[in-house]
């Protein structure tokens, strides 16, 4: 397809495409005359994920550029998947406490969850335990068991839905979106759970 059809597909303007193209976020087209160059599906997952990346995951373009580069030379589809849902998690200003860090550590150790030593969401979870504390509302072990018990049966539900998809690029794509847009999902259901289970509706005049 020419850069107009890429540009009607993909529903991005042709000038930002031009512009990714520049900034090695997009593989050039293959070039087929002095002014024009010819694109294929590869090139719409592309700027499929890279809109996913900045649309829906709110990355930098330097965040981006590392996403792609990290995928493109990545061997294997565990290994992209990895790459794109480290880069989802949320940055970490203040390093966590030791005891939080430790209480992460024994919580993976019951579960026999397998993480990278220096996964992020290591480091996400234990700075989130020291903010419920310093509110003195912590999060006890018993409390993150039931948590993580809920959160693998839901992982259960989400991982094929990404894992039977073969192209990388197609699964981060599914990956940003599952996990970002699914969330308020998950969110919400949760407050109706407590609504349902607490009474709340009693509280508004509700009956």
């Amino acid at each position: 397809m020419r850069l107009a059809e890429l540009s009607a597909r993909s529903g991005l303007p042709t000038a930002t495409i031009k512009y990714y193209l520049r900034a090695g976020l997009v593989p050039p087209g293959a070039t087929e005359g002095a002014t024009w160059a010819r694109y294929d599906e590869s090139h719409l997952r592309r700027l499929r994920l890279v809109r996913a990346l900045t649309d829906v995951a709110g990355l930098a373009l330097e965040e981006v550029r590392a996403v792609v580069a990290a995928l493109d030379a990545s061997g294997s589809l565990h290994e992209a998947r990895g790459v794109t849902q480290w880069h989802l998690s949320a940055p970490v200003q203040d390093e966590p406490s030791e005891e939080s860090r430790r209480q992460v550590d024994a919580l993976l150790a019951r579960r026999g969850w397998d993480l990278e030593p220096d996964s992020p969401h290591r480091r996400t979870l234990a700075a989130a335990l020291d903010t419920v504390d310093e509110l003195d509302f912590p999060a006890t072990d018993e409390v993150l068991d039931a948590y993580a018990e809920a959160a693998a049966t839901v992982a259960a539900v989400d991982v094929p839905r990404v894992t039977s998809e073969t192209d990388p690029i197609v699964a981060a794509e599914k990956l940003i979106v599952g996990t970002l847009l699914y969330e308020p999902v998950l969110t919400t259901l949760r407050r109706m759970a407590h609504e349902a289970g607490s009474g709340v509706s009693s509280w508004t005049g509700g009956s």
